[in-house]
């Protein structure tokens, strides 16, 4: 069984995606009395999220549920970020200063700055406005990441974001937005996305194909 955390966020696209690629989901809502019993039992995790990472982070606090959560990384669980999710695996985040994430990536999340578009006589200007939202390529840093077999370099994936996590030794692909961010990182059994699989078309379907597989 598949455990999707919902923690007050929109996790309904997600689990018909799961669903979709045949896998059943039990959505656990933090405030739930036998959520932790059930994340026990989970054969992995996904954690969508959407929103603020104060209001993520302290509801997993709050209901306990984010040591639990803790424990079962720790047990060797296989754990899926998405979004808010890969965010909230970093130390903290500049969106909620003294407010700690799960602490297994170093470094802070940081906002995006937008990046004003070049003044031209003629022909297009691009630039960068927040939140990032649309469709953006990957680049891919480690081709044998297990997370993203079968996704061709530059692919394009669907993002909704105003906050980043910073390339570490963990990142496996970055997009570049006014400046790289770690667009998906791996460590051992813990994966996260920043972009949104479930609604980035067959490309995310494989992304979350991959992670059922694992």
């Amino acid at each position: 069984m598949i455990a999707l955390v919902d923690y007050g966020g929109n996790v309904g696209s997600v689990r018909k995606a799961i669903e979709y690629l045949g896998a059943a989901a039990d959505v656990i809502r933090v405030q739930a009395a036998d959520a932790a019993a059930r994340l026990r039992r989970a054969e992995k995790i996904i954690l969508p999220g959407q929103g603020h990472f104060g209001v993520m982070a302290h509801a997993l606090a709050e209901s306990g549920l984010k040591a639990d959560l803790s424990d079962q990384l720790a047990a060797g669980t296989p754990f899926f970020g998405i979004c808010l999710g890969l965010q909230v695996l970093y130390e903290g985040s500049d969106e909620a200063p003294g407010v700690a994430g799960l602490g297994l990536l170093r470094g802070p999340v940081k906002r995006l700055q937008p990046v004003p578009a070049p003044q031209r006589v003629w022909g297009p200007a691009s630039g960068t406005k927040v939140p990032h939202v649309g469709w953006s390529q990957l680049e891919i840093r480690k081709p044998a990441s297990r997370l993203l077999r079968g996704i061709p370099d530059g692919s394009f994936f669907y993002y909704c974001h105003s906050y980043y996590g910073p390339v570490t030794a963990e990142t496996c692909a970055i997009t570049e937005y006014g400046s790289p961010f770690a667009a998906a990182v791996e460590r051992g059994h813990v994966w996260a996305v920043q972009f949104h699989p479930e609604k980035s078309g067959q490309a995310g379907l494989q992304v979350l194909m991959n992670f059922l597989n694992l």
